[in-house]
């Protein structure tokens, strides 16, 4: 089973403003609302491409039962943990000629609440998937992922975290399957600027030396390079499209590899995979169907050869 973990989901309020201006009354021409997150995006995907899933995470107060039950009339399995107090946060997304986001800081998670959870995730099994994704409220330390993937050493569970920060730097040493910066995120870590693929080459090498398996680096438009624990290097440009929605790519690049390696145990195709279902969901509106994904993985021209 796989499973996805987040802390702190949201309703993602994505609103279209013709012609954004800063310091008047704007008018939308578009509105939707989405439950969100880093981990529930994986889990719809996941869904999506027909991968069984649970998705774990807190919500609270009447925009976290919204969560849920959005989440649920769209298909997903959830066992979230309700808090007594506060609200799950809403993230504005306001699409105009350029793309804004104003995401919010999320409800208190107590020492009790992250036992429930850690109880939880106690119970995974041998073969069992564990998706860490996306920001933690202040509450909690860095060294949370890390102290959960600890806590589950020696299970045989294949741990993937999506993080930026100490968050990401915390969890190295104890070995995930999978991690997935973007070129921002990578390069800020190192104290770099990331550019091209080339440029994210060795400093993916250097996060695998630090303890992850695999490095899945995500770069926009640039593609994405994976340095896998063979040794390997797989680099490659994006599919072509035209991109009309970036919310969710980076989760739906982790949901396409983990359903790639899942199917074959293949990195050349889990990478292709990753890189289909991402673009596919850039290509969208909305998270990407299994069909958007599949079409761009039987169209795509990258040479998914190890180059190195």
């Amino acid at each position: 089973m796989i499973y996805t973990v987040t802390f702190n989901p949201a309703i993602d309020y994505v609103i279209g403003v013709e012609d954004l201006r800063l310091g008047i009354t704007n008018r939308s021409c578009s509105e939707r609302l989405l439950p969100g997150g880093k981990g529930l995006n994986v889990s719809t995907v996941l869904s999506n491409l027909g991968i069984e899933n649970t998705a774990f995470g807190f919500i609270a107060g009447f925009t976290g039962r919204e969560i849920k039950r959005s989440f649920e009339a769209s298909g997903g399995i959830c066992d979230f943990i309700e808090l007594s107090e506060g609200l799950s946060r809403i993230n504005v997304k306001i699409r105009s000629d350029t793309e804004t986001e104003i995401n919010a800081a999320g409800p208190y998670i107590d020492g009790e609440a992250a036992a429930r959870l850690m109880q939880k995730l106690s119970k995974l099994e041998k073969g069992d998937t564990l998706v860490l994704a996306g920001s933690i409220p202040a509450s909690l330390p860095d060294s949370l992922y890390g102290d959960i993937m600890s806590m589950l050493s020696g299970k045989g569970i294949m741990t993937v975290v999506d993080a930026a920060k100490d968050l990401l730097v915390n969890a190295l040493p104890h070995g995930p399957f999978l991690v997935k910066p973007n070129n921002c995120e990578l390069g800020e870590i190192f104290g770099v600027t990331l550019k091209t693929r080339g440029e994210a080459v060795p400093y993916a090498e250097k996060m695998r030396d630090m303890g992850a398996r695999n490095v899945l680096v995500s770069m926009a438009g640039q593609g994405a390079v994976l340095a896998a624990e063979t040794g390997e290097i797989f680099m490659s440009e994006a599919p072509a499209g035209k991109v009309v929605n970036s919310v969710g790519a980076g989760d739906s690049m982790v949901a396409g590899f983990i359903a790639g390696w899942h199917e074959k145990h293949d990195y050349a195709h889990a990478f292709r995979m990753g890189l289909s279902a991402g673009s596919a969901g850039a290509f969208s509106e909305k998270l990407a169907e299994k069909e958007e994904i599949m079409q761009i993985y039987d169209s795509f021209y990258g040479d998914l050869r190890p180059v190195k």
